[in-house]
C-alpha cells in the first residue's frame, strides 16, 4: 500500500476526484496545477493521476504539455460568416452615424446596395463592441417630448425656418451657386409629429406677413383634406412669427380660432422642443441642397426639386424616429386609419412672394370677414372663411388663366 507523504496533494477525509472538480469550478489554472503536482508525485504516470483524479487522460495530457489558463472555443472557421470587408464597412459606418442595426440595415440597403439582416448587423455591432449612444436627461430618465403611441395624424405641428445660405452646412461651390443664381435664401418648415409629414414653402425674405401666409395656406390645405381636430402648432420666438409679443400672439390666434388651430410659442433657449423639425434641416443640407441645388438655373426650377424632395420625403424616405419604426409619413398615415386621405400629402411647394403678389396676404385671402389691421369687426365663422377662401382661390386662379 503506498505511504502517504508530505507532499501528497491531498487533503484530509476529501477524495481526489471531489477536490479536483471544486477547484476547476473556481480556478481552471489552480487545477491544472493540482494535476501537474500530482502527476510529478507519481513520476509523470499519466494513467494513475487520471484515476486518482477521476479525469481523463487526455485531461492530463493537456495539463502536462498545455498553458494553465484555458484556450477560446472559438472556432476558427466559420462557413457563414459576413465576409471581413462588409463587417468593416458596417463597423466604420455605425461608428459614424452612431445608427443601431435597424436603421443601419435601412442605411446600407438605401446607400451601399447592401442587403442584410438586423440580427446579422446586430451581432456584429456586439463582437465589435460598438457602443450605443443614448441621450439622457440631466436626472438620467428619457423624455419625449409627445406620446407618439397614441398621437394623431395631424394634431401636433412644428413651425420652423431655415436660412439656406449657410457655410457650415453647404459646400463652397454649392454656397456660390446659390447666391449667383438667385434661388430662393429661407425655407417654411411645418412638420407633423405623428407621421412625420412635412409641408413646406421658400421665400426671399423672412417677416410675419410671410408667416401668417404660410400657416394660413397649410390650415386650408389640411382643413380641405377633412382634417378634423385642434391642431397645435410649436413655434420659436423669432420675428418671422409672434417675436415673443403676447399681444402678437392674441391676435394671431384669436385669427387661427377659425380653424380650430393655435401657436404654442417654446421658452426662450429651449430648441431641444423642436426637434422634430431641426433635425430635418440637416438631411436637407445633405440629401437636397448639397446634391440638387447647383442643378438649378433658376427659381422655378428649385420649386420643382424641391417639390420632388418634399414628395420623397412624404412618401418614399423611412423613418426611424419614435413611433415610427421605418415606415414613411404615407404608411404611418395608413397605419393610423383616419379618415383622411393621403392625398393631404402632396402639398404644393410655393414662392410665398408669388402668393402674395397673386392673392394678397393671409388677411386679404380669407376675405371681407376681417376688418382693419389687427381688430375684428366681425366674428367669422368657420363655414364664412372657408367660402371666401374659394371664392378668393378660384378668382385667383381665373386671372392667371
Amino acid at each position: 500500500m503506498e505511504e502517504r507523504t508530505a507532499e501528497t496533494p491531498r487533503m484530509e477525509g476529501q477524495p481526489m476526484t471531489t477536490l479536483y472538480h471544486e477547484v476547476r469550478g473556481i480556478a481552471p489554472d489552480k487545477a491544472r496545477s493540482l494535476v501537474r503536482k500530482v502527476l510529478a508525485h507519481h513520476h509523470g504516470n499519466v494513467a494513475r493521476t487520471a484515476a486518482i483524479l477521476g479525469i481523463t487522460r487526455w485531461t492530463v495530457r493537456r495539463a502536462r504539455d498545455g498553458t494553465l489558463t484555458d484556450q477560446s472555443r472559438r472556432p476558427k472557421r466559420i462557413a457563414r460568416k459576413t465576409p471581413d470587408q462588409f463587417e468593416k464597412l458596417i463597423v466604420t459606418e455605425a461608428k459614424r452615424t452612431s445608427f443601431r442595426y435597424r436603421r443601419l440595415a435601412s442605411y446600407l440597403r438605401r446607400k451601399f446596395s447592401l442587403s442584410l439582416s438586423e440580427h446579422t448587423i446586430r451581432a456584429i455591432l456586439r463582437r465589435n463592441r460598438i457602443p450605443r449612444r443614448v441621450r439622457r436627461s440631466k436626472s438620467g430618465k428619457r423624455r419625449h417630448l409627445y406620446d407618439y403611441e397614441h398621437l394623431r395624424p395631424f394634431a401636433e405641428f412644428q413651425l420652423d425656418t431655415k436660412h439656406l445660405l449657410d457655410e457650415s452646412a453647404l459646400a463652397p461651390e454649392v454656397f456660390d451657386h446659390i447666391c449667383q443664381a438667385h434661388l430662393p435664401l429661407y425655407e417654411w418648415h411645418l412638420m407633423d409629429a405623428a407621421t412625420r409629414a412635412r409641408f413646406t414653402a421658400y421665400s426671399y425674405s423672412l417677416s410675419a406677413t410671410f408667416g401668417f401666409l404660410f400657416i394660413t395656406l397649410v390650415l386650408l390645405w389640411l382643413r380641405a383634406h377633412n382634417v378634423r381636430g385642434l391642431i397645435r402648432i410649436r413655434v420659436d420666438n423669432g420675428a418671422e412669427f409672434c417675436s415673443g409679443s403676447e399681444r402678437k400672439l392674441a391676435d394671431w390666434n384669436s385669427r387661427l380660432q377659425a380653424f380650430a388651430a393655435f401657436l404654442d410659442p417654446i421658452p426662450p433657449g429651449a430648441k431641444h422642443l423642436m426637434a422634430l423639425v431641426e433635425n430635418a434641416h440637416r438631411l436637407d443640407d445633405e440629401y437636397f441642397l448639397m446634391i440638387h441645388a447647383e442643378r438649378c438655373e433658376h427659381t422655378y426650377r428649385f420649386l420643382s426639386k424641391a417639390q420632388g424632395w418634399q414628395d420623397t420625403w412624404n412618401w418614399y424616405r423611412a423613418n426611424w424616429g419614435l413611433g415610427m419604426q421605418g415606415r414613411t409619413p404615407q404608411q404611418r398615415l395608413r397605419d393610423a386609419h383616419t379618415m383622411v386621405h393621403d392625398h393631404v400629402l402632396l402639398y404644393p411647394v410655393m414662392l410665398l412672394e408669388d402668393v402674395e403678389h397673386r392673392m394678397g396676404t393671409a388677411h386679404e385671402l380669407l376675405g371681407k370677414a376681417l376688418g382693419g389691421k389687427y381688430v375684428y369687426t366681425t366674428r367669422p365663422t368657420p363655414q364664412a372663411f372657408l367660402r371666401q377662401s374659394r371664392i378668393v382661390w378660384s378668382t385667383g386662379a381665373s386671372e392667371k388663366r
